[in-house]
């Protein structure tokens, strides 16, 4: 499906909004009123009082003026604030683009997080944002204003309705000839900004890896690279400032010039000096404004408008309307939905291989691990020997280089995102609570589930207190009010209740205080289905029925007494837990 372009998009919003458009379009009207008259009425003031001796006439006529000025100033606040009803929901509606895009495809197999849809949100968002209304007050400004002075020059005197608008049309026909170039630059300049925000972030996530492979210079010059790009990209875009000022120069400033000196000629033709410095002040205040604003408007905002927005709907298409059917020859689905197999183990790692980046030092390395139906098994190892890592590749979270994740015999990789919610939940240290009532966030997983089993789960996880605390499962809740430790209470429940066979705790209980970990761990042991640790305490290590130990060369894996006898870097890590003092002074602290 081929994205939309910008033009497409823009119309689609401004015809979504076609009531607000017609009321901006009204009082942009009203708020023209004086460009419409300000040269007839200084004409009549001149003519009819100044020049003929009637000063009070003149006088009049100025207020006159005066009033018409005062019309236009109290429209103008009414055009803002039906500009506001049209940019806004616009705004919205993009935004709510980039977030699927995103998390499309950060949360499809295989994805990445895309550090660049953070700039397409904030900085590229606010940029179509203001220069949509930007857009917005330079077009109907110029159609109005311009519109206006050229009608109150056809008043005046047809002749020089025309002398004012040739150099005028001109001017336009030099702007828009050079709009493609100027398109290109800013285009150009965009692109610059996102590569070098996404060569900055690759090169601060992976700073520990850059420096572990010498690597400092060579980053540092790409990332040099990209600013150089970047400042190169924005001089030839300043440099495109000349076509406008020749733009402004031929239709702005030309016509006064041409009225100017045709000033003698006219008044021979009969024209009085009140009209011909009516049309002056039609052409100054009225056309060459115009020109002005839209030049400037269209020429620096209207471009970032243009390329900013299109470079945002390469995340897809910014519309709310259904997608038509696909072709009778649609490709069938390329693989079938990830099943459990019976009697197929919870977990089935084979030569699993991961390492953040290309050279870098693998975190794992030709892993294998096999977890039958019901275990529980705790993983303990000193912090960044890949705990984690290994809690995220077998949730399906990031794919190994090399081997095979199977969780009850179906193939990680090859299961949709779908498929794998129905295998797994994976509750992570920072737990993610929304706003909503209590019931809303522990339902999250299991909508079916009744209030009787909320309750029930709430006792047996120790998070009955909180539930009474906060006001019952109706009560709503603000997670910025909750402690660390209250949302890991209430996202441990909400994973206890997922249908699933096989729970990940990543940390999920490091907020929490012994007594209440181990009721939490214990309730988790005792749900059907089987249970990975990541721990923090050598309490729950003690609780499960194995225990793997991670530290960088072998992998080891047996019960707690076995690994006290087996493994230097257990043992170790056990002193470590009973003693704090030991604990600070060795820096081996779990995380």
């Amino acid at each position: 499906m081929s994205r939309p372009s910008v033009r497409l998009v823009t119309w689609r919003a401004l015809r979504a909004r076609r009531r607000d458009v017609a009321r901006l379009c009204g009082w942009s009207l009203v708020e023209a009123l004086p460009a419409l008259l300000a040269g007839l009425l200084v004409a009549r003031a001149v003519d009819d009082g100044f020049l003929a001796g009637r000063f009070l006439n003149g006088l009049a006529w100025l207020g006159a003026l005066a009033v018409t000025v005062l019309i236009g100033a109290a429209a103008t606040g009414r055009t803002y604030r039906s500009l506001g009803a049209v940019v806004e929901p616009f705004r919205d509606e993009v935004a709510a683009q980039v977030v699927r895009g995103a998390l499309r495809d950060a949360t499809r197999v295989g994805g990445r997080p895309d550090s660049a849809a953070v700039t397409r949100l904030t900085h590229q968002m606010e940029i179509v944002r203001d220069t949509f209304a930007g857009l917005l007050m330079v077009t109907r400004g110029f159609l109005f204003s311009a519109g206006a002075a050229l009608l109150g020059l056809l008043a005046l005197a047809p002749v020089v309705a025309a002398l004012a608008a040739a150099p005028l049309v001109v001017g336009l026909v030099v702007f828009l000839a050079a709009l493609p170039a100027m398109a290109g630059h800013q285009r150009a300049y965009v692109r610059a900004g996102e590569q070098l925000g996404q060569s900055a972030s690759a090169a601060l996530a992976g700073h520990r890896d850059v420096l572990a492979c010498g690597a400092q210079a060579r980053v540092t010059a790409d990332v040099e690279r990209r600013v150089l790009a970047q400042a190169a990209a924005e001089r030839a875009l300043a440099r495109m400032a000349v076509i406008r000022s020749l733009s402004l120069a031929i239709g702005g400033w030309l016509p006064l010039v041409v009225l100017l000196s045709a000033a003698a000629w006219l008044v021979e033709r009969g024209l009085t000096a009140g009209a011909v410095l009516g049309a002056l002040i039609y052409v100054s205040t009225g056309l060459q404004p115009a020109l002005h604003t839209l030049v400037q408007g269209i020429g620096g905002g209207g471009l970032r408008y243009a390329v900013t927005l299109e470079n945002i709907l390469r995340a897809g298409p910014v519309s709310d309307e259904p997608r038509r059917p696909a072709p009778t020859t649609r490709t069938p689905r390329a693989r079938p939905p990830a099943r459990p197999v019976d009697g197929a183990p919870a977990v089935e790692v084979r030569g699993l291989t991961f390492g953040y980046g290309p050279r870098a030092r693998p975190v794992l390395r030709n892993f294998a691990l096999t977890l039958a139906e019901g275990d529980h098994l705790a993983v303990v190892g000193p912090s960044g020997v890949g705990k984690s890592t290994l809690a995220a590749l077998l949730a399906g979270l990031v794919p190994p280089q090399a081997g095979t994740v199977r969780l009850g015999g179906a193939t990680v990789a090859d299961a949709e995102p779908a498929d794998l919610a129905r295998m797994r939940v994976l509750v992570p240290q920072e737990a993610y609570v929304f706003t909503g009532s209590l019931a809303d966030n522990l339902r999250y997983l299991r909508p079916d589930a009744d209030d009787a089993l909320l309750e029930d789960t709430l006792a047996a996880l120790g998070a009955g207190p909180l539930a009474t605390r906060l006001g019952g499962l109706d009560a709503p809740v603000v997670p910025a009010l909750l402690s660390a430790g209250e949302r890991q209470l209430i996202a441990a429940v909400r994973a206890w209740l997922a249908p699933v066979p096989l729970v990940v705790l990543d940390e999920a209980t490091c907020h929490l205080d012994p007594a209440l970990e181990a009721t939490v761990e214990s309730a988790f042991a005792r749900r059907h289905g089987s249970l990975v640790v990541i721990a923090h305490r050598i309490s729950s290590a003690l609780r499960a029925d194995r225990v793997l130990v991670l530290d960088g060369d072998e992998p080891v894996v047996g019960t707690h007494e076995q690994l006290l006898a087996r493994s230097v870097t257990y043992r170790a890590l056990v002193g470590c837990w009973d003693d704090p003092v030991a604990l600070s002074r060795t820096g081996a602290r779990l995380s």
